[in-house]
């Protein structure tokens, strides 16, 4: 692997996902063990560890780390991790586990035998703590906040085994990819500089000028869009994937731009879910991150810059990437072109400002976005899948 490419966090790639007949063994040994049902965002947890996106982690949590990681963003030895990576289960099933024993991890809404955990540590744990810390909130109504209350009451942690990916790798072909095979992408274009652009929504015009402001100063492109679960309302994938593969299409120079999805499930974290986005963005080899307005954020619950605020907080020395911070961008009319706060010295009245609520909004009456708030393509995908699924 080129050595020009940024270090991964914490400074090597540890993907945990078995192959060949280390898989068979492991596959065969786990129909034998205790199971442990996964909820659908420990399942995506488990599949971003087995693939190499959360590393330097070698499993779920534990203790010592969780306790650091929820009050101080810092893990027990001082590595950088801002939201902890849990799985919980029951009392009763944790008092009957022991601890050095071995478990199945089985995905609870597919019934697929994701991998197994040796079971170092159970640990009760406040969830009312765990929210305000991590998602700045305890209210129910916060997305977030609401699967924090919703797990069982204790969490078992130790190193996992990974034995499969459930359906991303055939559901999205070559748009799927591991950090280990990103990185290789990056380094046989010969890119030095990458900037990755998180997304969970359709790219309109704002999207678009931002990622252009990215390529006038760096090598390369990486569009890595979320693919994992979302919250009810928001626009499926596969819609999704149209309408970025439109745009690059007919907007991008694709010798510049590299899009690939990742099997994330949204926390709606806003400034902490911000620092997981450019930690495993550093393990996909990326050396930026564009952090624009609401960055990962949901309804009111943090301010338009927090995602921004918050790499000021981080220690010097703690993250090797760099966030690509900018504006709140829009079409102007007197500037005749798209805009930011920087660059825009007119007022509101001159600026097309829509949210994504007011677009699903307009999408759903079968009114048409203006041209200067998303290009004609992306709004006749979006149009008809609106049309058809109400």
């Amino acid at each position: 692997m080129s050595t020009h490419l940024i270090p991964p966090h914490g400074g090597e790639l540890k993907p945990l996902l078995l192959e060949g007949d280390a898989l068979k063994e492991a596959q065969e040994k786990a129909k034998t063990l205790p199971q442990v049902r996964l909820s659908s965002r420990e399942t995506s947890d488990l599949i971003m560890l087995g693939m190499g996106a959360f590393s330097p982690l070698d499993g779920f949590m534990r203790q010592k780390d969780y306790k650091t990681v929820v009050t101080d963003m810092l893990m027990a030895d001082g590595t950088l991790w801002p939201i902890p990576i849990t799985l919980s289960v029951p009392k009763e099933q944790a008092d009957s586990l022991k601890i050095g024993s071995e478990v199945a991890l089985i995905d609870d809404e597919t019934g697929t035998l994701m991998g197994s955990m040796v079971v170092e540590e159970k640990y009760t744990y406040d969830k009312k703590h765990e929210a305000i810390n991590v998602f700045r909130t305890d209210e129910e109504a916060h997305p977030g906040v609401a699967k924090v209350y919703a797990q069982h009451d204790v969490y078992l942690a130790g190193p996992v085994k990974v034995f499969s990916e459930l359906h991303y790798p055939q559901e999205f072909g070559d748009h799927y990819a591991r950090p280990a095979e990103t990185r290789k992408i990056f380094a046989e274009k010969g890119w030095k500089t990458i900037a990755g652009f998180q997304t969970r929504n359709p790219i309109h015009r704002s999207h678009e000028f931002v990622t252009k402001i990215a390529l006038e100063v760096i090598d390369g492109l990486f569009i890595h869009p979320l693919v994992g679960k979302l919250k009810p309302g928001d626009i499926p994938a596969d819609v999704r994937m149209k309408c970025y593969e439109v745009l690059l299409d007919k907007y991008y120079p694709r010798e510049h731009v590299v899009l690939k999805v990742y099997p994330m499930e949204m926390r709606y974290g806003g400034p902490r879910e911000a620092v997981l986005h450019a930690i495993f963005r550093q393990n996909f080899g990326c050396t930026h991150l564009i952090i624009g307005r609401d960055h990962a954020g949901v309804g009111n619950y943090y301010g338009p810059f927090d995602a921004q605020k918050i790499f000021e907080e981080i220690p010097e020395g703690k993250l090797h990437i760099q966030p690509l911070m900018i504006d709140w961008t829009f079409w102007c009319y007197k500037c005749d072109g798209m805009a930011s706060m920087k660059t825009c010295p007119h007022g509101k009245e001159d600026r097309l400002l829509i949210s994504g609520t007011k677009l699903r909004e307009m999408l759903s009456k079968g009114e048409r976005p203006p041209k200067e708030f998303s290009r004609p393509e992306v709004v006749e995908i979006l149009m008809d899948y609106y049309k058809n699924n109400g």
